[in-house]
């Protein structure tokens, strides 16, 4: 992570009167996920949500935004093999393929010219996975 006092933007839904952060709802039609060989695709564009500038701001009791919109495109790449995870501690299970993951992303505010983009090259993680759980009043 970088400097926070050198942060220029903070695209993201912001906090809930709940508590829920950083969570908005994404249309079923948006994901195609293929749990069995680790393989997903989420696909959003044109998402409004404020640009709160930095952290500091966006988590103070009275932030200020501009209203912007986002775009971006998640791939999860598969080809691991399925392994099972069950925690009765917290009531969870579930079968996950590792899998490679990267990301597209652009934003821009709505009273700018500007986007920016996410480089191509360089939108990798490590350690994500797909698959299916159960938790909750599920597990069992």
């Amino acid at each position: 992570m970088g400097d926070p006092f050198q942060q220029v933007h903070d695209w993201e839904p912001g906090i809930a009167s709940s508590g829920l952060f950083w969570t908005i709802p994404i249309s079923p039609s948006a994901i195609v996920v293929n749990p069995e060989n680790g393989t997903a695709t989420l696909q959003a564009r044109d998402v409004a949500v404020p640009d709160f500038h930095d952290f500091f701001n966006a988590v103070s009791p009275n932030p200020s935004s501009l209203p912007s919109h986002v775009s971006f495109e998640v791939h999860w790449s598969g080809g691991a093999v399925s392994t099972p995870v069950t925690d009765s501690t917290f009531d969870f299970s579930g079968n996950f393929v590792e899998s490679a993951a990267s990301i597209d992303f652009s934003a821009r505010n709505d009273s700018g010219s500007v986007v920016y983009r996410s480089d191509p090259a360089g939108q990798f993680s490590a350690g994500a996975g797909v698959g299916r759980e159960r938790n909750g009043v599920f597990f069992n």
